[in-house]
């Protein structure tokens, strides 16, 4: 079945009513549990006042994004404000040493935020992989990398070292984190990329500009040092027609979003309700599978306006970087399940494709697939929950693979080329249905709690069985229909058929 199988209009509209109408009641429980626990006691710590002329409490139990958007914006603005200017300023002055001048403005605004002690451990971790990188052994410069990614997960080095920030103040643990393990990332791919290159070695001034260009280090996302080099080191910087518009519109755009995500969490609050287990339990079955269906969105959301912001000033920067992640509401298959692109670029370049292939032979596959769960398992940090992830996530990346060869061998496939395009499509958007809610199950594990996604998973599939579990699965199958109608719209975009040969004689050109 080709990607440009196509159904009959009115079952497309279908679809659209029912997965709309769906929504619209899952949120409407959702808002009406939000309205009658807002003075729960349970609710304090994270329900706390909101905007004034709502007159509502505000859900503000995501630090990351009251970080970002609330407590801390002023700080994170100037911050990257200053270097917008002081690189449209470089860029002016003196194009050629622009790279140059980005590294001094981030070692600079590195300092000032965290003391120059925490510096000089970014640039001990930068020296020690460089240093390894010189001996151009793949596996050595991969096992060192990892070595020392993993002495920011476990005491006591992690408390030794982080007696190297100077100061107490609240981003504090945040910043360290994050400027590390994206430190010891970039190193590794700079590392990785030297043991490639086959005349001579990579300047270590190019491994400081790539570390130390502000916007990527604290929180990422993580660009590869190859793509890095050549477009920072590009002297043809005149932009395309309409870039810079362009560059505006999706800077409206986040915010635009950040205020329509902050009026949502005053009239319902998806991050503090699966916190309540008490409460949950009372909740209907509806409520619950759009808890966990909106908080999966959210954390899209999160992760494309805090890597969109960075992404914009970048592109600024005439860099590309990676692109947001795909919606959870666009995917159906584990092979393009992630929530930052800039990893799983990382992943899939330097361990999934390398000991992968092709991604044809099922041993390999394993091999690739464990390896890089078990590097995605250390970065996110060892523990029941990552663990749990990353068992289900690995087992079912493969487990695709697996039914993809055998529906491929006969006599299934005789069975398919039998039936049309269309009837081929709905069969296998039946088993895209569940492996949707076995995405969203897994996923929820990570990002709520374990005993949530039990929660969930026993509503949906026991205790509201028949009824709960048809429903559910049939608007999970209209949404995977509307999503595979847009895969072709776009498909067709991206290669139309070509038009029928013209009858001999005819006027038409």
């Amino acid at each position: 079945m080709g990607i440009k199988a196509a159904l009959p209009k009115y079952e497309i509209y279908f679809y659209n009513v029912v997965l709309c109408l769906a929504m619209f009641w899952a949120a409407s429980w959702i808002f009406e549990v939000s309205s009658s626990n807002a003075n729960r006691r349970t609710f304090k710590p994270s329900v706390k006042p909101g905007w004034y002329y709502f007159g509502r409490k505000m859900d503000t139990a995501d630090f990351e994004w009251m970080m970002w958007f609330s407590r801390f914006r002023e700080h994170i603005l100037f911050a990257l404000s200053g270097h917008v200017l002081f690189a449209k300023i470089c860029s002016m002055l003196a194009p050629q040493y622009r790279s140059l001048l980005y590294m001094v403005y981030g070692v600079l605004a590195v300092w000032t935020s965290m003391g120059w002690t925490y510096v000089t451990l970014i640039l001990s971790h930068c020296i020690l992989l460089y240093s390894i990188s010189l001996v151009k052994i793949r596996w050595l410069c991969f096992v060192t990398g990892l070595c020392t990614l993993a002495t920011f997960k476990c005491e006591p080095f992690v408390s030794w070292q982080a007696g190297f920030v100077e100061g107490d103040f609240e981003l504090r643990h945040v910043l360290f984190y994050g400027g590390c393990g994206f430190t010891i990332m970039r190193c590794m791919s700079f590392a990785l990329e030297n043991c490639e290159r086959k005349d001579g070695n990579y300047n270590i001034l190019e491994l400081l500009k790539y570390n130390f260009y502000l916007p990527f280090f604290y929180f990422g996302p993580i660009m590869t040092f190859d793509k890095f080099y050549v477009q920072v080191n590009r002297s043809d910087r005149t932009r395309k027609e309409w870039e810079m518009w362009n560059i505006s519109v999706h800077g409206l755009i986040h915010l635009g979003v950040v205020i329509i995500v902050d009026v949502l969490f005053h009239f319902m609050y998806i991050l503090t309700i699966p916190t309540d287990m008490k409460l949950l339990k009372h909740l209907s079955d509806w409520a619950l599978v759009g808890l966990a269906y909106f908080n999966l969105v959210y954390d899209w959301v999160k992760a494309a306006v805090m890597f969109g912001v960075i992404n914009t000033i970048s592109r600024l920067d005439h860099l590309d970087p990676p692109k947001p992640p795909k919606c959870i509401t666009m995917l159906y298959v584990f092979a393009e399940t992630h929530f930052d692109r800039g990893i799983n670029d990382w992943l899939c370049k330097y361990v999934y494709d390398y000991l992968g292939g092709k991604h044809k032979n099922v041993l390999e596959e394993l091999v690739a697939t464990l390896c890089t769960f078990g590097v995605a398992i250390l970065w996110l940090g060892p523990c029941k929950v990552v663990l749990l992830w990353a068992f289900f996530n690995c087992f079912g990346l493969n487990f695709e693979l697996w039914t993809a060869r055998f529906f491929s061998m006969e006599p299934f496939a005789s069975y398919e080329m039998a039936m049309s395009e269309a009837m081929s499509r709905r069969i296998r958007a039946i088993f895209n249905t569940f492996n949707f809610w076995s995405i969203v199950l897994y996923n929820v594990l990570a990002l709520n709690s374990l005993d949530f996604a039990k929660l969930v998973a026993k509503r949906v599939l026991l205790k509201g069985f028949p009824v709960t579990t048809i429903i559910a699965m049939f608007v999970t199958y209209c949404l995977i229909q509307v999503i595979k109608e847009r895969e072709r719209t776009q498909a067709l975009i991206d290669d139309p058929d070509p038009l029928p040969p013209t009858p001999e004689g005819s006027l038409l050109p």
